[in-house]
């Protein structure tokens, strides 16, 4: 058996396979999100360990008992400053954190090799920005940061005391030669940071340490081996067989994400695609990051009165696709690919005395599809052919969202049966790997297809106005054109 745990936005999701392979046993342990100002997204670390337990605890002892590996995966970017003590010096600052949109933007005139090196446009999602933010607002506290760890590898240092981090999850920072795979001097240089405050690196399939005494007795496990997992897209990727060139996946959490495997390093910045390593060996991946998908059916359900996302999908069924002229913006942290605008905000447009809830909810779901398209443009932009993409997140329960955005993108979309357990389940196969071998083709197979939903050209067709007019309009609500 194998655990593999993914440190998420809203929750962590910790699961058990098999011998097989099969999902034998999973707990899952709510998390939130703190906004003191406008643009601040923050976690308390202590969190994370709390919930990782209780969600492990979940699963039955039994279970438990015969793990023998444990696979970590999470929440990219998030600034987590340690001082001597390895303990917090304020809360993290998380991946959709906006505040260090000024320092982004210094960065990239101070370091003109910063696409060339890391592959990706300094915006203030990633990590490093948000290093210049601490460093020229709270000085005291970057004058006492002794490590800067990842979410999920402050986890890891709880779990076994080691400064470890993989690549995958280690190039969102900006401070990784992505191509070369190792830090880079002259990043970590330009942020007043240097290598010592860096934690070790490793490949995702190899083992950073094992638990501690007291975590496995506490878990009620061995002091199983740990690997270094991955950033939470890669380890989903892992999870549903995206591990070969080419192979390509839409994970619909929190975030929106279409990813694609890469045999070599492919960096396209100009149009805010990122290029990191993949957490296997040999591999990298480009990815489309849209900061508002799941996230807004969770918001919009809370804003009507719905019971949960269930009854708003229901909902938007009821109504049906293009049923009115509504249009939803979903921006509601920013947007990274293709406009990296941090400032830019959510709206819905065109409202008439007709709009009811159940059109509100459907132009939410056509909203995300049309950014999903946004990206998948800018990744066509870069010469990378999509044939078709695997699905998985909590997005990825609803069959009929899959309808609107497979026609707004005019792509297929593949569910898997388990495909929803997202990271977590690449975690474990990770871990896999780390104890037992063998290669990512055979151990991190895809699983089986639930079933496929192709573009229906009548769909297509509806949606083709309200798309362009979606396009449209962004102009019109940034910041920057006010």
């Amino acid at each position: 058996m194998f655990l593999g745990i993914d440190i998420g936005t809203s929750g962590v999701k910790a699961v058990v396979l098999d011998g097989a392979g099969a999902v034998a046993g999973q707990g899952t342990a709510a998390l939130t999100v703190q906004r003191p100002h406008p643009l601040w997204s923050e976690q308390d670390p202590a969190e994370w360990w709390r919930a990782t337990c209780a969600a492990v605890l979940a699963i039955d002892p039994g279970l438990r008992r015969s793990v023998r590996g444990v696979g970590l995966a999470g929440q990219m970017h998030g600034a987590t400053l340690l001082g001597d003590d390895d303990k917090p010096l304020r809360p993290a600052i998380l991946w959709n954190d906006g505040r260090s949109f000024a320092e982004a933007a210094a960065m990239e005139e101070a370091v003109p090799t910063l696409g060339a090196i890391s592959g990706n446009l300094a915006m203030p999602g990633f990590t490093a920005p948000k290093l210049l933010w601490v460093r020229d607002h709270e000085p005291d506290v970057f004058a006492r940061i002794r490590t800067v760890l990842l979410p999920k590898d402050y986890v890891r240092l709880v779990m076994t005391g080691d400064k470890a981090s993989d690549l995958s999850d280690s190039a969102g920072t900006l401070w990784l030669d992505v191509g070369a795979r190792r830090w880079s001097g002259t990043l970590l240089d330009a942020c007043g940071l240097d290598e010592a405050q860096m934690p070790s690196l490793f490949e995702g399939s190899e083992i950073t340490g094992t638990l501690t005494a007291e975590v496995a007795d506490l878990w009620g496990m061995a002091r199983v081996p740990v690997a270094a997992g991955g950033g939470d897209n890669a380890a989903g990727a892992v999870g549903v067989g995206v591990v070969s060139d080419g192979d390509a996946l839409l994970s619909l959490g929190t975030s929106g994400v279409i990813f694609v495997a890469t045999r070599d390093f492919r960096p396209n910045p100009a149009r805010a695609m990122h290029a990191f390593c993949h957490c296997l060996p040999d591999l990298w991946h480009q990815m489309s990051v849209h900061l508002s998908a799941a996230s807004c059916i969770d918001w919009v359900a809370r804003l009507t009165g719905a019971s949960g996302a269930a009854e708003l999908f229901a909902r938007a069924e009821a109504a049906g696709p293009a049923c009115g002229p509504e249009l939803f913006l979903p921006y509601l942290s920013g947007e990274r690919t293709p406009h990296n605008d941090a400032q830019v905000r959510g709206a819905f447009l065109r409202l008439d005395n007709d709009t009811d809830a159940g059109r509100l909810a459907q132009a939410v779901l056509e909203g995300v599809a049309f950014a999903l398209a946004d990206g998948l443009d800018s990744l066509s932009d870069a010469g990378t052919r999509v044939e078709r993409l695997s699905v998985i997140g909590g997005g990825a329960r609803s069959s009929y969202w899959g309808r609107v955005i497979s026609a707004a993108m005019e792509v297929p979309l593949v569910y898997l049966h388990g495909g929803e357990v997202g990271p977590a389940l690449g975690a474990a196969r990770l871990a896999q790997l780390a104890v037992d071998g063998g290669s990512p083709a055979d151990v991190c197979i895809a699983p089986p297809i639930a079933h496929i939903v192709d573009p229906d050209p009548a769909l297509v067709s509806r949606l083709a106005e309200k798309k362009a007019a979606f396009r449209d309009a962004y102009p019109r609500i940034t910041p920057r054109n006010q």
